[in-house]
């Protein structure tokens, strides 16, 4: 009778043991996925690249990580490439280099973009592309006032990119953030300036 007793005993010992070890593995990765869920939401996400807008710089199927926490602390820089939602329909998300911020103005000339009268370089705008004079807001010797509170972007890729050029202006409440690295596929590995 006592060797039934011990194993009953034993037997809800293990079946408790095994309990217990079942519910920390699925706490454990309920911590894991709400940790995850945090992190994606607050601080950096993976977008994916979907056209040549940003070539050479950007491919098609890039997968690269933004920086969604950075513009709590400081404003977005002219040269940056920034992840925005895009103004003609907010559900889309769009990738461009930032040109110009509010209060600046600016100039597609001879194939070069001017910001507040000089030559963007430095990084400002790609230094390897032939900006293009197209739509409303990119016509030869036009000067473009960015209203506070907004950006002016531009494509890397200027013949085939849909950008600041055609529908204006991005508004600030519409950032998503700074795209940091390319992170797959592993031969384009680098960080994006």
């Amino acid at each position: 009778m006592a060797r039934r007793v011990h194993r009953a005993a034993a037997a809800a010992s293990s079946s408790a043991q095994a309990k217990s070890a079942w519910r920390e593995n699925l706490e454990s990765i309920l911590w894991a996925a709400a940790l995850a869920l945090v992190i994606r939401t607050l601080i950096v996400a993976p977008f994916k690249i979907p056209s040549g807008s940003m070539r050479p710089t950007l491919i098609e199927g890039d997968r690269i990580l933004v920086n969604k926490f950075l513009y709590r602390f400081r404003q977005p820089r002219r040269g940056e490439i920034i992840v925005f939602r895009f103004p003609e329909n907010p559900k889309r998300p769009f990738i461009k280099r930032l040109i110009a911020v509010g209060g600046d103005t600016v100039e597609i000339r001879e194939g070069h973009v001017f910001v507040n009268g000089r030559i963007a370089s430095g990084g400002e705008a790609s230094p390897t592309t032939y900006y293009y004079n197209q739509g409303p807001f990119g016509q030869e010797h036009a000067v473009t006032d960015v209203p506070q509170g907004m950006y002016f972007v531009l494509g890397d890729n200027s013949s085939s990119s849909h950008d600041s050029r055609f529908w204006g202006f991005v508004p600030k409440r519409l950032l998503i953030g700074r795209a940091m690295c390319i992170f797959w596929p592993p031969t384009r590995l680098r960080a994006l300036r």
